[in-house]
C-alpha cells in the first residue's frame, strides 16, 4: 500500500532510471480447467524471439556484486523454453526457500474474486457499496468490484496507521504489530476521494483489502482457506498460505529480512524483522517459494485456474492515465495505466512485453514475470536492508536480463 515513504521510493527509482515502464465456491476443491497456452499468434512469437535463449552468463554476473550493504541475499529462477537457471547469493539462502511475497499475494487475491465472478457469486460491475454496505463513507460515490482489482476506484491511501513515521526503526519497534482489514480500510476512507471513479488509475493497497472483504462477505468463508481451496491445493503448493494473524514465523527453510537501523548513536545496526506480522493479509502477506510462484503463474496463464472471459481480464490494461503511480511512470507506456485487474504490465527496452507482479515487506522484496505464451519466466527474492526501494535497480537488472534485454531504461549498455 502507498505510503509517504513508498512515494520516496519510486522516486528515488524515477531518478535512477532503473524502473521499467510498468514496473484474490464452496469448501470443496474446485477442478481446474485443461491448458488453453495461447500459441501461434503473431505477438506470441515474437515475445520468444524478443526472449531468446536464456544467457546463464549475464544471469550470474547480476548476483556477482552480493551480498552488499544494500542486500543482503537473493534468490533467483528463470524458466522456459530457452532454458532455465537458478542462483543464489548470501549466506543461508537455500535454493527451495520460502519467503514474504508482499503484494504479489494481490494476484491471488484477484484470482478468487475472478472465479466467483465466473460462479456468478458475485458481479464485477457491483458495488463495494452493495457487498458491504456500511464499510465507505454515505458521500462515497458508487465503486465496483472491477475498479478494486484494476485499481481504478479512487480510494484513497493507507492513511499512516499501519506505517508510522515510514522508518526501517519504527517498523523494527513495531514488526509484531496487526490491525484488522476494516480498521486499515477505516483510516484510508477518512480521506476524501483520490478521483472519480474509473477515470483514472492509482495503484493502492486499499483495493485489495476492501476485495478480500468482499470475498470474505460472499464466500462465508476467510480469506486464507479460500486460497488454500481455490489455487494452492489444487496446485499442490506446498509453500503457499496466507499466515493467521499472529502468526509472525516464516516456517520451513527460509530467507531471513533484516533492516538496517540507525542507532542513537549513529551506528546503522541490521536487525532481524524474519518475523513480522502478517497484517498486509489479502493486500501483501502472503509466503510463498520460487518454484511454487512458478508453478502458480504457469497455471494461471494457461487458463486452469480462470474461464476464458475472466482469464481475459487479466491480460487487459484499462484505457485510463496514470494518476500518481510511479510504478508506471517511464517507458513507452509512460503516463498510463499498466494494470490489469490482477497483472502489471511492463515493456521491456528490448520490447519483450512481460506480464506479472512486484511485492516488498521490510526485509523482502520479489517478482514474477512471464511472457504472455510462457515463452519466458523469472521468479526471483531479494533481502533488502531498506524500506525506500534502493534494490529495485538490481531487481530490474535481474528482470531485464532474464528476458534477454542488455539494458533498463535511462542507461546505456
Amino acid at each position: 500500500m502507498n505510503t509517504p515513504k513508498r512515494d520516496r521510493r519510486w522516486s528515488t527509482l524515477a531518478v535512477s532510471g532503473a524502473l521499467l515502464a510498468a514496473v484474490a465456491a464452496g469448501v470443496a476443491t474446485p477442478a481446474l480447467a485443461a491448458d488453453r497456452t495461447p500459441g501461434g499468434s503473431g505477438a506470441a512469437a515474437a515475445a520468444l524471439r524478443l526472449a531468446g535463449p536464456v544467457d546463464r552468463t549475464a544471469l550470474a554476473k547480476t548476483l556477482a556484486d552480493l551480498p552488499s550493504e544494500q542486500v543482503t541475499g537473493a534468490l533467483v529462477r528463470v524458466d522456459g523454453r530457452g532454458g532455465s537457471w537458478s542462483g543464489t547469493a548470501g549466506e543461508g539462502v537455500p535454493a527451495d526457500a520460502r519467503f514474504r511475497i508482499g503484494s504479489i499475494s494481490k494476484v491471488f487475491t484477484a484470482t478468487v474474486v475472478l472465479q466467483l465472478a465466473a460462479e456468478r457469486r458475485l458481479d464485477l460491475d457491483g458495488t463495494v457499496q452493495h457487498y458491504l454496505p456500511g464499510l465507505l463513507p454515505a458521500d462515497y460515490p458508487p465503486i465496483t468490484v472491477g475498479q478494486l482489482l484494476d485499481h481504478t476506484s479512487g480510494l484513497p491511501g493507507g492513511g499512516g496507521l499501519t506505517s508510522g513515521d515510514g522508518s526501517e526503526r519504527w517498523f523494527a519497534e513495531h514488526r509484531a504489530d496487526s490491525w484488522t482489514p476494516a480498521q486499515v480500510v477505516a483510516a484510508a476512507v477518512a480521506q476524501p476521494m483520490g478521483f472519480a471513479p474509473g477515470t483514472a488509475q492509482q495503484y493502492n493497497g486499499i483495493n485489495t483489502f476492501v476485495a478480500g472483504l468482499v470475498i470474505e462477505k460472499v464466500t462465508g468463508r476467510t480469506f486464507a482457506q479460500e486460497v488454500q481451496s481455490r489455487i494452492a491445493r489444487p496446485l499442490g503448493l506446498r509453500d503457499t498460505f496466507v499466515p493467521g494473524r499472529d502468526d509472525l514465523a516464516l516456517p520451513g527453510p527460509h530467507t531471513s529480512g533484516r533492516v538496517a537501523v540507525t542507532g542513537p548513536d549513529g551506528v546503522r545496526r541490521l536487525v532481524d524483522v524474519t518475523e513480522q506480522s502478517p497484517w498486509p493479509w489479502a493486500e501483501g502477506g502472503m509466503i510463498s517459494s520460487a518454484a511454487d510462484l512458478d508453478r502458480f503463474v504457469t497455471a494461471l496463464f494457461r487458463g486452469r485456474l480462470l474461464p476464458p472471459a475472466q482469464q481475459a481480464e487479466l491480460f487487459n490494461v484499462p484505457d485510463v492515465p496514470n494518476q500518481r503511480n510511479r510504478n508506471c511512470e517511464i517507458g513507452p507506456t509512460a503516463g498510463h495505466a499498466c494494470f490489469s485487474k490482477g497483472l502489471m504490465s511492463a515493456t521491456l527496452p528490448n520490447g519483450t512485453v512481460v506480464w506479472g507482479k512486484t511485492g516488498s515487506r521490510p526485509g523482502y522484496s520479489s517478482a514474477v514475470f512471464a511472457t504472455r505464451d510462457l515463452s519466458r519466466k523469472v521468479v526471483l527474492s531479494l533481502n533488502p536492508t531498506d524500506i525506500s526501494g534502493g534494490e529495485f535497480p538490481k531487481l530490474w537488472q535481474i528482470v531485464t536480463t532474464s528476458f534477454g534485454s542488455g539494458q533498463v531504461y535511462g542507461q546505456e549498455g
